[in-house]
């Protein structure tokens, strides 16, 4: 299964519910919780991890700049980063992996064709009234 992007998913998620994201999350915010809310709630948590994935590079691309020196305090910074980068990964990859499967579970189920007016039941006549006894003279 190819690696999964945010980006990637919430074009998914789109194309399954046939709208915008944005629009996608109003109207999981009135609905009690089902599929939309966790495939949101899931894309939501990728794209978090995608975000502390670019941080922590960052940091410690900073961190270890050929300019910079590093002494004993900053080596706690560099662990701690890369700690934080490699927990930031994981996330990221069970949460790819696991709406990326969700996903393909799941089809867009055509719109319902309207079904033909069913035909109304024949009319029963009522009955008629039974006839009454003559009276004998």
């Amino acid at each position: 299964m190819p690696h999964l992007t945010s980006t990637d998913i919430a074009g998914r998620i789109e194309d399954l519910y046939g709208a915008p994201l944005a629009d996608l999350e109003v109207h999981a915010q009135d609905q009690p919780p089902g599929m939309l809310s966790a495939l949101l709630g899931m894309h939501d948590d990728l794209a978090l991890a995608e975000r502390s994935i670019d941080f922590y590079r960052d940091h410690l691309a900073r961190l270890i700049h050929p300019e910079r020196q590093i002494g004993p305090h900053e080596v706690s910074h560099l662990l701690d980063g890369a700690r934080r980068l490699a927990e930031a990964v994981a996330v990221r990859d069970v949460q790819a992996k696991s709406v990326a499967a969700v996903l393909q579970s799941l089809a867009r189920v055509p719109a319902p064709t309207p079904a033909p007016p069913a035909p109304s039941p024949p009319v029963v006549a009522s009955p008629l009234p039974a006839p009454s006894p003559a009276h004998s003279r």
